[in-house]
C-alpha cells in the first residue's frame, strides 16, 4: 500500500510539473509575440531608409544606425512638443486626480439621501462615447473662446473622472470608520480629516489613479487634434502623425525613433512606479 501511495505521489508530481512547464511554455510564447512589434521598432529604427524595405527583412540592422535618433528629432521641433506634452500630462493628471478624490472620499464618507442613485448616475456616463459629446463639447468651447489653447483638454480634468472617482472610493471604503472616528474626537475638522488621515493611507490608489490619467494624456491624440490648430502647441501624438506629411516617401526609420523617444517617458514611469499597482490591492488603513 505504501508503494502505491508513492508511485501515486510520483506521477501526481510529474503531472504537476507537466502542467507548469507547459504554462510556463505558453507564457513565453505570448510574451514573445507581444514584444515582437516592438522590436520592429527598435530594430527599423536603427536602419538606412533603404534597408527598411529589403526582403526578407533584416532583424539584426548590420550596422546599427544611431544617428537616426538624432536626425529625427532635428526633424521637428520635438523639444517644444515634449514640453507641451509634459504640461498638459501633468495638469491634467493632478486636476483629474485631486477633484476625483474629494468625490470619491464623499461617496465613500456620507449616507446622504440618493447617494447610491447619485453614484450610479456618475458610472452611467463612463457608458456614453466620446464621439456623442464630442461635437456638443467643441461647440461649448468654441463659444467661450477656447479653441486653440489647452483649456478645453485641461479644465474638464478638473471637474474628476467618473472611473478614477470609482477607484477611488473603493480604497475610501476599506479605510477603518474608526480612524475617522478616532480623527474627529481629537477636534479634526472634514477637511483636515481628508487632507491628514485618506489621502496618506490611499497614497497607492492615488499614484495608480495618476500613473493612470498621466498615461492617457501623454498619448491622447483626439484631443489635441480637434482642439489646437497652431504648430507651437501640439503634442507628441500629433507631431508624429503629421511626421509623414514633410516627406514624398516616408522615412520609416526616422518615424519610428522618434516614436521610440516618444514612449521612453510612460514606460519609464511605468516602471518606476510598478510597486504601487502591488500595493494598490493590497491597501489597509492598518498593519
Amino acid at each position: 500500500m505504501t508503494t502505491r501511495k508513492i508511485a501515486a505521489g510520483r506521477s501526481a508530481s510529474a503531472g504537476e510539473r507537466t502542467v507548469k512547464a507547459l504554462a510556463f511554455g505558453t507564457l513565453i510564447i505570448l510574451a514573445a509575440l507581444m514584444i515582437l512589434p516592438l522590436y520592429i521598432m527598435v530594430s527599423t529604427a536603427l536602419k538606412t531608409q533603404q534597408d527598411v524595405f529589403l526582403f526578407p527583412p533584416e532583424w539584426v540592422p548590420s550596422p546599427a544606425v544611431w544617428h537616426n535618433f538624432i536626425d529625427a528629432m532635428k526633424a521637428r521641433s520635438f523639444g517644444r512638443y515634449f514640453y507641451n506634452t509634459s504640461m498638459y500630462a501633468v495638469v491634467g493628471t493632478f486636476g483629474e486626480v485631486f477633484s476625483s478624490a474629494f468625490v470619491a472620499y464623499g461617496f465613500s464618507r456620507y449616507r446622504g439621501y440618493g447617494r447610491g442613485a447619485m453614484f450610479l448616475i456618475l458610472l452611467a456616463t463612463m457608458m456614453i462615447p466620446y464621439p456623442v459629446t464630442m461635437i456638443p463639447q467643441f461647440v461649448l468651447f468654441k463659444n467661450l473662446g477656447w479653441i486653440d489653447s489647452y483649456l478645453p483638454l485641461n479644465v474638464p480634468s478638473f471637474l474628476g473622472s467618473a472611473y478614477i472617482i470609482f477607484l477611488l472610493r473603493q480604497f475610501f471604503s476599506s479605510v477603518p470608520v474608526d480612524l475617522f472616528e478616532a480623527a474627529r474626537l481629537d477636534g479634526c475638522s472634514e477637511l483636515r480629516t481628508f487632507w491628514n488621515i485618506a489621502l496618506p493611507l490611499c497614497s497607492p490608489a492615488l499614484a495608480s489613479a495618476a500613473i493612470f490619467g498621466f498615461m492617457y494624456r501623454w498619448n491622447d491624440y483626439l484631443g489635441p487634434l480637434i482642439y489646437l490648430n497652431k504648430d507651437s502647441k501640439f503634442t507628441v501624438s500629433i507631431a508624429l502623425s503629421s511626421f509623414t506629411s514633410m516627406f514624398n516617401i516616408v522615412p520609416w526609420h526616422l518615424l519610428m525613433a522618434a516614436g521610440i523617444v516618444a514612449i521612453l517617458p510612460p514606460t519609464i514611469i511605468f516602471f518606476l512606479a510598478q510597486k504601487y499597482f502591488v500595493q494598490g490591492i493590497v491597501v489597509s488603513g492598518l498593519k
